[in-house]
Parts: C-alpha cells; structure tokens; sequence
C-alpha cells in the first residue's frame, strides 16, 4: 500500500493564528487562499493521476500517482480541500473517514465552556455541499461529532486504530495490485498516525526537547506500507503549489 497523506488547505483558524483578536472557529473553513491551495492540488494530482511506468519504483510520484481510494474527515475544511481533486479525478471511490478528524473533535472555543462539544456539521450539509462523498449510513441530522472533547489518552488510541484499519482494508494482498490511498486530514492527527507507524513516543524528542512533524497546508507526504516494513518516502511535498500559496 502506499499511503498520501495530505493536509487540508489553509482554514480561517490558520490565518488567525497570529492575531492575538482573531476568535477560533470550532469548525473553520477555509480561506481563499485555501480554496486555491485546493484547487492546484486538484490540478495538478489531475494531471499526475495516471502512471505512465509501472516497471520501475516511482519513489517521487515522477510516473503519477495512480489514487485508488481517497478519504477525507468530516471537518469542513478536510472535505472542501479532498472535493476539488475527486471532482478532477472524476471515478476514484470518495468516502468519509471520521476517524481521522483534528485532535479534540468540535468543541467550543468559549472560556465559559470549557471545551464543551459541540455536534458538527449535519448530513444535509455534505449531501448539498459534497454530493460525491460517501457517508456513514449512521450518520444523520444531529452532527457527527456530539461527544465530550477528546482527551489524550483517546487521540493515540484513535491513530492506532485507523493504521490497523488502513493494513487490513487496503494493505497489500498477494495476486491484487496495490492500492494508492490518499486520506485528506489534519496537522496533528499526522503527527499522531506517524507516532502510530514508527512507535514514537508523543513529542518527545532529544535532550528533553519536543518533536514536532511540520505540514503545510495541502502538503504531502508518503508512506509505503509493505510487508514487514514501513518506508517514509517523503513529508511535506509542497512543489505543487506557487511560492504565494504555501502557508502554515
């Protein structure tokens, strides 16, 4: 299997970062800067879609990509940043994963509610917005989300459990071709997945120092999971993109 993980495109929260005024969204949406982000990404994994050398290891994309499965999570700015590509794309299978959400889920930024969760976005609002995307059967009008904000112990928990589920539903199987899964998600969730595959401890790193896996927006990066072994092709790709574009 190799496995692309892509960031989502700059959100509103994003570009507020730095405004000591700026008041966080619970489930931000993204920017123009984000919708364009999403729509050279579209463009240009369109024109990468098809491999044209399946005889060599196409270690850098230099051949294409080849998608057979693509995954996105329910926060708005994930599936507005994965939408652009499927449309491109045109017959590549787009499904809704909730599992690889942002830490923390929908929760209030209000002092006063200390992190209360809130219910996401309902199913109407992906039906309307995102008709190519395939929903939980479960999921209805009372949101997504609807739990207590995620603590700790829970979001590695969560990482562990979508790589288990990624091997068993797309991990290489002897006499099929291999599958090529994009999952379009979020910052520290990848740095979650990556703590899962390599068995890190959480942001530790030398000297009492904190480690931190550091992704643009729509970045991406590689994964090749083989039998026995897991192959770190590359992080952070953002060559797709013009230089006015990349953003944190």
């Amino acid at each position: 299997m190799e496995l692309y993980f892509i960031r989502h495109g700059q959100s509103v929260n994003n570009a507020g970062w730095n405004n000591p005024k700026y008041k966080e969204h619970p489930d931000p949406y993204l920017t123009e800067t984000g919708i364009q982000q999403a729509e050279h990404l579209a463009k240009y994994l369109k024109e990468k879609q098809h491999i044209t050398n399946d005889k060599v290891w196409n270690i850098q994309n230099q051949y294409g990509f080849g998608f057979t499965h693509i995954y996105t999570s329910l926060m708005e700015r994930a599936a507005a940043t994965a939408a652009p590509t499927v449309r491109a794309l045109g017959s590549v299978p787009f499904s809704a994963w909730i599992e690889i959400h942002e830490e923390g889920g929908i929760y209030s930024r209000e002092e006063s509610d200390d992190l209360k969760g809130l219910p996401g976005k309902p199913r109407s609002f992906f039906e309307k917005n995102f008709p190519e995307l395939k929903l939980p059967d479960h999921f209805d009008e009372s949101g997504w989300w609807n739990r207590a904000f995620e603590n700790d112990q829970d979001r590695q928990l969560r990482a562990d459990k979508v790589l288990a589920d990624l091997i068993a539903h797309h991990g290489d199987k002897e006499g099929q071709p291999d599958e090529r899964i994009a999952i379009v998600s979020h910052g520290g969730f990848f740095v979650r997945l990556v703590s899962s595959m390599l068995k890190l401890p959480w942001r530790q790193a030398a000297f009492d120092m904190k480690s931190w896996f550091l992704l643009n927006n729509c970045s991406i990066s590689r994964f090749d999971i083989r039998k026995g072994e897991i192959i770190i092709s590359y992080i952070n790709r953002t060559d797709h993109l013009p230089a006015k574009l990349i953003s944190g």
